[in-house]
């Protein structure tokens, strides 16, 4: 495993799977990710590769497909590669981790989408089975 934030040029074709997730935060993945599939979007498509993104807007049924998500929509318009397998899971909402000013913008925006504003507590919306299907499907590709 490593952070896509702080590695370096490198090869993968040493690897004989490559799998990359992203989280949305305040609506955008990190500048990082980007740059890295940009630098490495040509040894990704011959690769065995998958991209997954993490985001809350998953939490809603209508959106859990890399086809209805809008961050996974924004990520295919963005990105140089076009990873042959994708998922998209909902995250966590953990208002006990954010300060005053982000549990507040959390707030707004779980108030415009129709989300828990309840800063009294955190919530799990991943759906794990989806996860673990995700990663059964993954590691028996061939």
């Amino acid at each position: 495993m490593h952070d896509l934030h702080t590695l370096p040029m490198c090869n993968l074709s040493k690897y004989a799977k490559v799998l990359i997730g992203a989280s949305i935060r305040y609506g955008n993945f990190h500048p990082s990710l980007l740059s890295f599939i940009h630098a490495h979007h040509e040894q990704l498509e011959v690769a065995n590769a998958a991209f997954f993104c993490v985001n809350l807007t998953a939490r809603k049924p209508e959106k859990q497909t890399p086809q209805t998500n809008a961050y996974m929509k924004k990520f295919l318009r963005l990105s140089p590669w076009k990873p042959k397998t994708l998922g998209v899971f909902a995250g966590a909402l953990q208002y006990s981790r954010y300060n005053w000013w982000q549990t507040r913008i959390i707030q707004l925006i779980m108030k415009i989408t129709g989300g828990s504003t309840d800063t009294s507590k955190d919530l799990e919306f991943t759906d794990w089975d989806k996860v673990r299907g995700f990663a059964r499907e993954f590691w028996s590709k061939k």
